[in-house]
């Protein structure tokens, strides 16, 4: 359903008119991404709160994000000019931020693990075969490669619990695996709970899905930018070189201060557009969208690119401009039409 107007997008996410989420019988029903219902709330809910207490949005995960982001200048260097593929590096960086907070360590660049884990992550983002009719699975074809990728990345994730449950927990060595078994043995004598190891696979592995190929897509577009646009290159690093001092890093509260990058960062999400249409939603009741009506039981899929592209929302929607995020004085400012990852609890997922 295209989103022509914001409106008609905050009409969609109404829960009232359409459920959360369909996993169009997908045998996955646990976890985030295409989990429903009780079960969907409490992992999203247990999940964002770990998350947070481990530093989301605190200075402690942007240490260990400016950490990875020097990593990666190094992996640049090396190269010495050379031409490069930078997306495995891209990913490798995002991927070792999210190993960090659920693993509680990142792995080597070098890590031949690690590099497996990645491409068999990739490969699987770009099948999404579980957002297909169950009986894919028994229909032969290239999909099929998904199956045993998502079989490996559950392997790994069980051989990192089963690391933890091995050691002995220390509270200075948290992390979101040492969270979950606290809270599977808090409520190990209840008759059902929501949180038990067939969850916490399915989170990390959501976590990973999720956050890897999204982040590393959006930083491969700004790269790609900025080679394409050198005086919006040069614009945004005047104006770090100006705020910060040589080899200090830059920070989120820096945004504040950096109006004109900030504008090119969701500029670079808004035209990219890498995630074109948004999780399905399942239609609870005959419902009225102006002059339509979206019968009970309808699935949709909401069009983000419509809305990222109105020529209604955006002065020059097909054209890559900063200006679009900035008010006439050259302050930030965002849009109600900006939605890269959807609107919603759920958002993405």
């Amino acid at each position: 359903i295209n989103l022509s107007a914001i409106a008609i997008l905050i009409t969609i996410f109404r829960e009232r008119y359409f459920a959360n989420n369909l996993s169009f019988g997908a045998s996955v029903s646990s976890g985030i991404l295409l989990s429903s219902g009780q079960n969907w709330k409490q992992q999203r809910r247990f999940s964002m709160a770990t998350l947070k207490t481990l530093g989301m949005g605190k200075s402690t995960l942007e240490y260990q994000i400016q950490e990875e982001a020097q990593n990666l200048v190094e992996v640049f260097r090396k190269t010495e000019g050379k031409p490069m593929n930078p997306s495995f590096a891209l990913n490798l960086a995002v991927s070792n931020v999210i190993c960090a907070l659920v693993f509680g360590h990142r792995f080597s660049t070098e890590d031949e693990t690690f590099h497996l884990l990645l491409e068999v992550m990739l490969l699987l983002f770009h099948q999404l075969y579980n957002i297909s009719p169950w009986i894919m699975q028994r229909v032969p074809g290239p999909h099929q490669k998904a199956f045993s990728s998502c079989d490996f990345i559950q392997s790994f994730i069980r051989e990192e619990i089963k690391k933890h449950q091995e050691a002995k927990h220390q509270e200075k060595d948290q992390d979101f695996i040492h969270f979950y078994l606290a809270e599977i043995e808090k409520v190990s004598g209840y008759s059902y709970s929501p949180y038990d190891e067939k969850n916490m696979v399915q989170s990390i592995f959501d976590l990973f899905l999720g956050g890897t190929e999204t982040a590393g897509t959006t930083l491969y577009w700004g790269l790609l930018y900025m080679v394409l646009y050198p005086d919006i290159q040069a614009k945004v690093q005047q104006e770090i070189d100006t705020l910060l001092t040589p080899g200090q890093s830059v920070c989120y509260e820096d945004r504040k201060k950096l109006p004109y990058t900030n504008a090119v960062v969701h500029e670079i999400q808004r035209f990219s557009n890498i995630i074109s249409i948004g999780m399905p939603r399942y239609c609870l009741r005959d419902t009225k969208i102006r002059k339509f009506v979206i019968r009970k039981g309808t699935t949709i899929f909401p069009n983000m690119a419509s809305a990222l592209y109105d020529s209604n929302e955006w002065e020059t929607p097909l054209t890559f401009n900063p200006n679009h995020f900035l008010d006439e004085d050259g302050n930030f400012t965002c849009r109600d039409a900006f939605i890269p990852f959807s609107l919603g609890a759920r958002s993405a997922c």
